[in-house]
């Protein structure tokens, strides 16, 4: 049995936590990071620097031609990044069309080539609200179809899917993980902006840890 996997990495801190759980749970990890054009591509940056580190495989794909396609989202158009958490209904301008299911059959296909047993991802329940293609359904029924889809079956596994973004930072944070090693803020400037929904569920995690955040806030 393969214990090779693929960890769709974004460089936040909720696919961070996966990619260094998958790492300590054994696991050879490859990971995977797309450039969509989103405008918070300083996670990229982050995501490359945290691999080179930690030695890990890392391929940094740009799909960004597929914005043709993917209009109407705060994080590829020029649409203002909505403020406040992620249950508020003005956080649904985040969304963009299919994003999930896109990146993970890109990332089955790979695994698929490499001979990988599973594709990790950072899907959690603070997500539920907003992202349909983070809910317990769609992970499911896209697990159904991967292990379908090929001659030889690769698994979706989300270790986190039924965690909150608190719960998912105190696992790190027992691992000792760094995490100013990861970018959250959807807006891509030099400092976080501290009121977006990224951010403002970021702080909620680290007050309820009772911990402080190493990133740095505009306000």
């Amino acid at each position: 049995m393969s214990n090779k996997v693929v960890v769709i990495y974004s460089g936040g801190m909720d696919s961070y936590t996966v990619l260094n759980r998958a790492i300590k749970d054994g696991k050879e990890v490859h990971a995977l990071t797309f450039n969509y054009g989103q405008r918070h591509v300083k996670e990229i940056d982050v995501a490359s620097a945290v691999c080179k580190r930690l030695n890990v495989p890392h391929q940094v794909i740009d799909i960004r031609a597929i914005n043709a396609l993917l209009a109407g989202s705060s994080l590829t158009d020029d649409i203002e990044i909505p403020e406040g958490h992620y249950e508020e209904q003005s956080m649904m301008s985040t969304v963009v069309p299919n994003r999930n299911m896109v990146l993970l059959s890109l990332a089955i296909a790979y695994a698929v080539s490499m001979k990988a047993e599973a594709v990790y991802y950072g899907a959690h329940s603070g997500d539920h609200a907003i992202y349909p293609d983070c809910r317990p359904e769609f992970v499911h029924k896209m697990n159904e179809v991967s292990l379908l889809a090929n001659y030889e079956p690769v698994a979706i596994v989300t270790p986190y899917l039924n965690n909150s973004k608190i719960e998912i930072l105190t696992d790190g944070l027992s691992m000792g993980l760094d995490y100013s090693e990861t970018w959250t803020c959807y807006n891509g400037r030099e400092k976080a902006c501290g009121k977006c929904g990224a951010c403002v569920e970021r702080l909620e995690a680290f007050t309820e840890n009772k911990a402080t955040d190493p990133l740095s806030y505009e306000a």
